[in-house]
Order: C-alpha cells, then sequence, then structure tokens
C-alpha cells in the first residue's frame, strides 16, 4: 500500500505491505484522514513532546529519527477482522475510531507512534472495540472531522460552560474553530472569538462566535467585560463586598446571615467569563493570567510545544480558575460523532482543502500561513498532489 512517511522532518510516499490485524482490531480502508495540528508540530517538536510523554509514563511517542506514518483523524470502510474479535462490524460499513490500538497490555496511539502507523495511508488497523459505524449517511469529509470535534467536545464539557455565560476563544486555528462550533451547537448566548488573522476571524463568525476580535485593534478582554459585571480589578472587588456588607446592615438580621442565604442560592457567586486558550505559544497563558477578568476559567486547550513561564501570583490573586485539557472520553467521541450525524453540530466550516497522499508535503507548507486553510483531509484517491481548495 502507499503512504506518507515522515523521517527527520521529511515528508515521502513510499510503499509498505497491507498491515494485519491483530485480536481485537480491524483493517479500515482509509477514505478521509484529516490534518491534525500535532501532526503539524511533530514534523518539528517530536523529540520534545516525546520527552514530556515519558514523564506521563509513556515512553513510546514518535520520535524524529523514527519513520512514522502520521494521522489519527481516520474515516474509512472496514475491510478485514483479525483474530477473537467481536465481528459486530460487517466489511464494507464506514466507520471513524477512537485512535488507540492494544497489542496486549500495550496501548498506542494510531499515527502518534513508530509502533501504531496512522491514516496518512491507504489502509490502517484500528481496535474494534473502539470502532463506531457512521449514521445516517454522514459525508466522510464531516465524519473525519468527528475526532478534532471531540477534542473541542472534551474541552466545553471541562469548562462547565452553560448557556447564560460568556466564552471567550483565543486563537481561531482548527482547535479554536471547533471549540466555538460546540459552544454554539450547546446554546452558550455570547461567544467571543480573537485571532489576528482576516481568515480564520471569517471562519470563527461562520462557525458561530458572536463577537470577533482582532486583537492587534481591539481587545477580547474588553468585550468579554461589557456589560457583563465582571470584576476586572481588585479594588472592584473589596468595593463590592463592602457596599454588600453596607446594604445587608440596613435589613432586620444579621449581615452574615442574609449573606449565607444568598450564597446558597448563588447569589454571591462571582460573575466570570470562561476562557478557552486555543493557540499554544510561550507567553499565551501569562498573557490571560495579566489580563483575564477575576475569578476567570481558563482552559487550556492549545498545546505549547516547549517550556514557558507564567506568574503564579496573578492567578492566586485573582483566583482564577486554570484546567487544562487532552483528548476526549469514548462516550464523547459517540456523542460527537452522532451530533454531527443529526445536524445539531455543525463543522462544516473547518473543511478548507484535500490532497492526495504525494501532497501531504504541500500540505504541511500550505497550513503553516493561517490565511489559507483550516482543516485540510487527506484522500488517499485522489492523484494530485496539490492541494485542491474547496
Amino acid at each position: 500500500m502507499r503512504a506518507a512517511a515522515l523521517t527527520q522532518g521529511r515528508l515521502e510516499l513510499i510503499d509498505l505491505p497491507t498491515p494485519r490485524p491483530g485480536a481485537g482490531q480491524l483493517l479500515v480502508e482509509v477514505k478521509r484522514c484529516g490534518i491534525c495540528g500535532s501532526d503539524l508540530h511533530a514534523r518539528h517538536h517530536a523529540d520534545e513532546l516525546a520527552e514530556a510523554l515519558e514523564l506521563c509514563g509513556y515512553p513510546r511517542y514518535l520520535r524524529s529519527d523514527q519513520r512514522v506514518i502520521l494521522g489519527h483523524e481516520i474515516y474509512g470502510e472496514v475491510v478485514d477482522h483479525g483474530p477473537w474479535g467481536a465481528n459486530r462490524i460487517k466489511p464494507g460499513t464506514p466507520v471513524v475510531s477512537v485512535p488507540l490500538v492494544r497489542r496486549g497490555r500495550q496501548v498506542d496511539g494510531v499515527g502518534l507512534s513508530a509502533h501504531a502507523p496512522g491514516g496518512y495511508a491507504e489502509h490502517v488497523v484500528v481496535q474494534e472495540a473502539l470502532t463506531l459505524p457512521v449514521p445516517n449517511g454522514l459525508p466522510a469529509d464531516v465524519a473525519a472531522l468527528t475526532e478534532p470535534m471531540a477534542v473541542a467536545w472534551h474541552a466545553v464539557t471541562r469548562g462547565e460552560v452553560t448557556r447564560k455565560d460568556v466564552a471567550v476563544v483565543l486563537g481561531c486555528g482548527p482547535v479554536g474553530l471547533a471549540v466555538i462550533a460546540v459552544l454554539k451547537s450547546r446554546g452558550v448566548a455570547t461567544v467571543i472569538a480573537s485571532d489576528y488573522s482576516a481568515g480564520r476571524r471569517t471562519l470563527a463568525t461562520k462557525c458561530g462566535a458572536d463577537i470577533v476580535v482582532d486583537p492587534a485593534v481591539d481587545s477580547p478582554w474588553g468585550e468579554a467585560s461589557a456589560g457583563h459585571g465582571f470584576m476586572t480589578t481588585m479594588p472592584d472587588e473589596y468595593n463590592a463586598g463592602i457596599d454588600a456588607i453596607e446594604g445587608m446592615t440596613k435589613l432586620p438580621l444579621p449581615w452574615w446571615t442574609a449573606w449565607r442565604a444568598l450564597d446558597k442560592i448563588g447569589a454571591t457567586h462571582p460573575k466570570r467569563p470562561v476562557v478557552f486558550e486555543c493557540v499554544g505559544v510561550p507567553g499565551m497563558l501569562d498573557g490571560i493570567l495579566a489580563e483575564a477578568p477575576l475569578h476567570s476559567r481558563v482552559v487550556v486547550v492549545g498545546v505549547c510545544m516547549g517550556a514557558d513561564a507564567i506568574r503564579p501570583s496573578l492567578a492566586v490573586n485573582k483566583e482564577l480558575d486554570l484546567r487544562f485539557v487532552v483528548g476526549y472520553t469514548p462516550l464523547e467521541f459517540r456523542d460527537t460523532l452522532h451530533a454531527l450525524a443529526d445536524g445539531t453540530l455543525d463543522a462544516s466550516h473547518l473543511i478548507t482543502g484535500r490532497v492526495g497522499l504525494a501532497g501531504v508535503g504541500e500540505a504541511f507548507t500550505t497550513l503553516a500561513d493561517p490565511e489559507g486553510h483550516a482543516k485540510i483531509l487527506i484522500d488517499p484517491r485522489l492523484a494530485s498532489d496539490q492541494v485542491l481548495t474547496l
């Protein structure tokens, strides 16, 4: 079979034997595979992330000196079953899969390890238990977005965003756009998006963002705070507390009794935005800590590949809530697929291009320009080595 292999930062088209599925696995013919931001990072920063993941107990992440078949955003059709499987999915069934495979008790990330070749190929092996049939005739391009949209689904869930919350999305690359789409699918009333790229700001609007900001011109924090009652300075909060006590002393009961009663109904809980950091470059987190309103909940979705520095005193004095996210649960993956299939989640605006295996290197170069494309999908059947704009 043909595959696009990464070695020492170079992408090249190679021929490999078609893989054979092991116990509990499926062989899938790849129809689409998305190019993820983590794939772009792996081209030049694989060793840095591998060292971090080794500290997390996974020493088998791809290294720059290995030949790796990338690709974990996979849509395809079942070709064959491995031995001792459930055989619940018939050959010819269109499927998507959580990109993990297991041999014994060793689990590897599909397309993120030399031990588990990915979807930049004509065929890929996936775990049957983690594979789902695609419902409702969902188009191939959209079905291939199940995996990245599940990442956004998980991030929004971890953010505990309600419909009444103000959500601020910093960075409108594919991850930020996916987060915007999920937020709007859940009925969040106010979504503010910020990006320096005019093209990405346009896509953010198409994905449902209510307010779109060019941070070179306007501050997303000004938009976030306007009319929402967020505290932006420590004296603001102190004054609010003193004002509250002075008002309660006029009641025919001790102020602390009134305060406890208001606590129980949530009236004293500080108003705050939920911020999604979808950029992942050094300095981004510290900038958020410095500029975000008091009590903001910050969900870190973007992956900063190198070391970074923050000032914890900013987060302490503002009492910020900092959460980091990765991946999703199998249930979130399933729910994302069905939300795409029933139309309650619209991810179609993310797809901007398609390319064959011979053009993967060209696609990586193209994706370096934020004005060009958001999500490029690989179609192994395409003979063209050029990115086709959709």
